[in-house]
């Protein structure tokens, strides 16, 4: 293709995108005067163009549509909605004959007579009740080009000096962005991902050397790589504006085709995106707001008798959030009611009885994400057959996102889209099963657990033969890795469990649901450049991608989703059986307790429960500033009160205090002074001084003895050791 039509294109692309937009703006503010001159002047530029590049049947299209705009701008007709719908149908046709001139170079033979005709009509008849005749236009075959006046009178103003008017001849223009064909960024992304690869090997192999000099030059390179790294992908950085943009057009056309009045309101429009991933999730993001208004926001009658404005809200908001990029699309209708869409997929064939009637209302919300589910009573252009949610969801997926659903009856919905800003360079986890190394994307990672010893050989329970791991008192389900890849032979039989040393364990989310992926062992976190799988492996299971590691050895990317599908965790059966055995338990549950044990001043051993811990703190001893019969320590902008168990507890009298004298706390002389500050149910915060932290544990509490002192609760047997039980209301 020739590139002045390239260029051409790019420029038409551009102007018709942004009259789409200044148009529906304008809808909203008729009186907008700079708003329609804008619009006028980018149709002019597209209909000058026309000339220059041969192209006359857009060139009669923006002629037309110029025609009627001068109308407008004039003040002989006002802007109202047969107008505007007709002025956006003349931008799809544009859009239509760049398409063609796109693929064949030619605009195509498509007859756009009768849309010339109806805006003509309108130049030349009463639109409205505020409507008004344009009788000095003339449509004809002639090419009338109207002038237009600077927008600023000074600038068309030569220099009358000579030495001015060479200066401004010789200043050249400064030019601040360029036009990259996005293949070259690709292909430059590429390289940049190669570059990591042989960052990370160099790194790796810097460890093995102590030549302070390479150790050096590699520190170098691994910063030069990192800044070079994030300038590419700036590159391919893009504002999530070059979608939503549209998005004003769509909500319009459905609150039309469905007769609601609808006000779409858009928030972090700036937020960016790699290119990649807008392209993703333009179309989820668009049947999402179509949904909104078709399905959400009733009309405007029943929005009146509910005690609503008639015309509907709708919320787009993107903002970064934990390294992701969050999407939420809010509107104020009526919410999804999980009854009703229980019945419709019992109507449907989508679920059984049984199932309904287990679902919990956050299961049932996920029903419309099924293939084939629809509420809808009739098939319809907007609607009707069952295609759209599971598109949204899969193309989501797809760039590893997530959707999540929150709705309330009788006041709105709200889908949140969790996406991640790029899909080339990914952190991720490294690990080891079956002498082989895998990664997995930290997206889904959300702790890492290690068993050791009896934990390992005796921790693992059995629901329905499926191993699982009590985690702070909840289930949760484990995948073995080896057995999923069938890297090793396993016997599922719980009387035979297989005998553990240690025993590591990733706890992983997906889809809103949890469970324990075990591995050999777990190496360390990178950044790997994701790589496709080729086309014999891309049909493989469990896999997402794959990677090259520092040490030049490729490792494959786990499909977190695919590998929990496979192992079963996600089915219905497993969740209600972890269900079922937890409600099962749930009395043994209550009586365990999370305890931070330490040790007082003289050395007794002592615990309070976790949840009225709000830090761990260490104070310099010269903190300590002394009021009245009381100590204190400037605390975040509060006043902290200490508390030391020897004056609670009277064991060295009321005046003894940290003083070096006292062989108790002359250990603490030199040292920092360990602070527990707890939350008391008043609302305010104290400062237990202790002697030292001993551990954090999970306790089902055996209450063996009553209190033998103000500020103890009770006593328990703890590991093994008698321990008091503090009071803290009491202290």
């Amino acid at each position: 293709m020739d590139e002045d039509i390239k260029a051409f294109l790019v420029e038409s692309y551009e102007n018709i995108s942004q009259i789409e937009t200044d148009l529906v703006t304008l809808e909203k503010n008729p009186t907008h005067q700079d708003l329609l001159e804008g619009i006028y002047r980018s149709l002019h530029t597209i209909k000058g163009n026309c000339g220059f590049m041969a192209f006359p049947t857009l060139e009669a299209l923006t002629h037309s549509g110029e025609n009627l705009l001068s109308c407008l701008r004039d003040g002989q007709l006002q802007l109202n909605a047969e107008i505007t719908s007709s002025l956006l149908q003349l931008l799809d046709a544009m859009q239509q004959i760049c398409a063609q001139i796109e693929a064949i170079g030619q605009e195509g033979d498509v007859d756009y007579s009768g849309l010339i005709q109806t805006l003509t009509q309108l130049q030349s008849r009463d639109t409205g009740d505020e409507g008004g005749f344009c009788t000095n236009v003339t449509v004809n075959s002639q090419k009338e080009i109207p002038k237009l006046a600077p927008t600023n009178p000074e600038r068309s103003k030569l220099p009358c000096d000579r030495e001015e008017l060479m200066s401004a001849l010789t200043t050249p223009n400064t030019v601040k962005s360029i036009r990259v064909d996005i293949n070259l960024l690709d292909k430059l992304m590429n390289l940049v991902g190669e570059l990591v690869l042989v960052r990370n090997q160099i790194q790796q192999f810097s460890t093995l050397q102590d030549e302070t000099a390479f150790v050096t030059t590699s520190q170098q390179l691994n910063r030069l790589t990192t800044e070079l790294q994030e300038g590419v992908m700036k590159t391919r950085m893009q504002p999530i504006s070059t979608i939503t943009r549209k998005f004003p057009r769509v909500v319009r056309d459905v609150a039309i085709a469905t007769e609601k009045q609808v006000q779409l309101e858009m928030e972090g429009e700036e937020t960016e995106l790699d290119k990649t991933i807008i392209e993703a999730i333009k179309d989820p993001l668009t049947h999402l707001l179509r949904n909104c208004v078709d399905h959400g926001i009733e009309s405007p009658d029943i929005r009146q008798t509910q005690g609503k404005s008639a015309t509907g809200r709708l919320r787009l908001q993107a903002f970064h959030e934990s390294g992701y990029v969050t999407i939420e699309i809010s509107d104020d209708g009526a919410g999804i009611d999980s009854e009703r869409l229980k019945e419709k997929a019992l109507s449907l064939g989508l679920i059984t009885p049984n199932q309904a009637n287990r679902l919990s209302d956050t299961d049932a919300l996920n029903l419309i994400f099924l293939p084939g589910f629809s509420t809808a009573n009739s098939i319809t252009r907007l609607s009707g057959r069952g295609v759209g949610m599971d598109v949204v969801k899969t193309d989501v997926e797809k760039v590893g996102g997530t959707v999540d659903v929150q709705t309330q009856l009788g006041l709105g919905t709200t889908f949140k889209l969790k996406i991640p800003l790029t899909l080339a360079i990914i952190p991720a986890l490294i690990v080891t099963s079956g002498g082989d190394c895998y990664t997995i994307p930290q997206t889904n990672l959300l702790e890492l657990v290690r068993l050791q010893g009896e934990q390992a050989d005796h921790g693992i329970e059995y629901v329905h033969k499926a191993p699982v791991y009590r985690l702070r008192g909840k289930l949760l389900p484990l995948v073995y890795l080896n057995r999923e890849l069938e890297l090793t032979e396993w016997n599922p039989e719980p009387a035979h469990p297989q005998s553990e040393t240690m025993l590591n364990i990733v706890v992983l989310q997906v889809d809103n649901f949890t469970f324990g992926l075990v591995v050999d062992a777990i190496n360390d976190t990178q950044e790997i450049v994701v790589k496709p799988l080729g086309k014999l492996l891309k049909e493989t299971p469990c896999f997402a991608g794959a990677t090259i590691l520092g040490d030049g050895k490729v490792a494959l990317i786990l499909d977190v989703f695919s590998l929990a599908s496979r192992a079963g965790v996600l089915s219905d059966e497993q969740k209600n059986a972890l269900i079922q055995q937890e409600m099962s338990s749930q009395s043994t549950i209550e009586t365990v307790q999370m305890l931070l044990l330490f040790e007082a001043l003289d050395n007794s051993r002592m615990a309070i429960p976790l949840s009225r811990v709000v830090r761990l703190e260490e104070f310099p001893r010269s903190a300590i500033e002394q009021v009245g019969d009381r100590q204190v320590i400037q605390y975040r902008d509060q006043i902290l009160y200490l508390v030391n168990f020897a004056n609670v507890f009277q064991s060295f009298g009321s005046s003894q205090r940290f003083s070096a004298a006292n062989p108790k706390t002359a250990v603490l002389e030199g040292d920092p002074l360990q602070v527990v500050v707890v939350a008391c149910q008043s609302g305010r915060q104290i400062g237990l001084v202790v002697q030292r932290m001993v551990d954090i544990v999970m306790e089902d509490l055996c209450i063996t003895g009553e209190a033998t002192r103000p500020g103890v609760q009770a006593i328990a047997v703890i590991q093994g050791q008698v321990t008091e039980i503090l009071d803290i209301e009491a202290i």
